[in-house]
């Protein structure tokens, strides 16, 4: 462990140049004195490092000089492809190899390159996460992933959202999918299956291993299956007359289904700049919630069940509100 720590701090100086002990003590995640301590290291094994005092010193290596230990371990190399997704490294428990990746693969690299690399780093960031919502929690995340890596078959106690509310499974899983800073499983039992992670509520990795099928392809899996919801969640239409200034900013307030269908769809303007338009809708008492939330700037003309919904909401606001 501190054979590694060490080449790290070395790989640090070598990529970045000039560091006080209280920055390679923050990036290597140990104290101070642990740092001092790996510095006699490297100066007993003949390392050509320097350190200087005052408020602008730090170590820094002889010019020209260079390591060759370079070479990605197994983790390291593994988790590389996730060194532009923080958040899910640290979800999956590869955080610190994805930052030792990093450094390895940015110290091989010729000086001009490097900062080419390194610029790209400090100017472009990749938060999956959508807005106004916390990522999940889901602590079966690690073992999920261990079972995946490893092809070993899992049992797992599900919560879902229609009777029985909690189910036991055994299943092959194929691998993880993180969609909007929430993590869902690929698994397969009688067929292949989409479980959330944060609804798992006990998972056991079993020492039964299993076959993944020849040719399985997670990224046309998950795009068939989104593709499948797509289709399922909207179950009907409404007719709607909506303002000029909901029109205006709908691409931002509505899902892309619902903004294509109005663009389609929408009547010529009348006085008011109002448009009649003709939308998908996933159930009646989804599309009430949705639709309040635009007031007078959304108008339900049909189905006539909705639009009686909507009629008994205001009434109901309009007592509340002029008693």
């Amino acid at each position: 462990m501190r054979a590694a720590r060490i080449v790290q701090l070395l790989l640090l100086l070598q990529t970045r140049g000039r560091l006080t002990a209280a920055q390679l003590a923050e990036d290597l995640e140990v104290s101070v004195r642990t740092v001092y301590r790996d510095v006699e290291a490297l100066h007993a094994a003949g390392v050509p490092l320097y350190g200087a005092a005052g408020h602008a010193g730090g170590y820094q290596l002889v010019d020209g000089y260079r390591t060759r230990l370079t070479g990605l371990t197994e983790p390291e190399a593994e988790a590389l492809f996730l060194t532009g997704l923080p958040g899910a490294a640290r979800d999956l428990g590869l955080g610190t190899e994805v930052a030792a990746a990093w450094r390895k693969l940015t110290a091989s690299l010729p000086a001009e390159l490097r900062d080419r690399a390194t610029k790209f780093r400090e100017r472009f960031h990749l938060d999956a996460p959508a807005w106004y919502r916390e990522p999940d929690d889901a602590p079966a995340l690690a073992a999920a992933a261990e079972a995946v890596w490893r092809a070993r078959r899992i049992r797992i106690r599900y919560r879902r959202w229609r009777e029985p509310s909690e189910v036991d499974r055994e299943l092959d899983p194929y691998g993880l999918v993180l969609k909007s800073g929430t993590w869902y499983l690929v698994a397969a039992s009688s067929r292949v299956s989409t479980y959330r992670v944060s609804a798992i509520l006990d998972l056991t990795v079993l020492e039964e291993g299993f076959t993944r099928p020849a040719g399985f392809d997670l990224g046309a899996y998950w795009q068939s299956a989104m593709d499948g919801f797509a289709r399922r969640r909207h179950t009907g239409t409404a007719t709607i007359r909506v303002s000029a200034a909901l029109l205006r900013r709908l691409p931002t307030v509505v899902e892309p289904a619902v903004h294509r269908a109005v663009t389609a769809t929408a009547t010529a303007p009348d006085a008011a700049g109002r448009v009649e338009a003709t939308v998908p809708i996933e159930s009646l008492d989804h599309a009430h919630r949705l639709f309040l939330g635009f007031g007078a700037d959304l108008e339900v003309l049909h189905p006539p069940e909705l639009r009686a919904r909507m009629a008994d909401t205001a009434a109901a606001l309009n007592r509340y509100y002029t008693a």
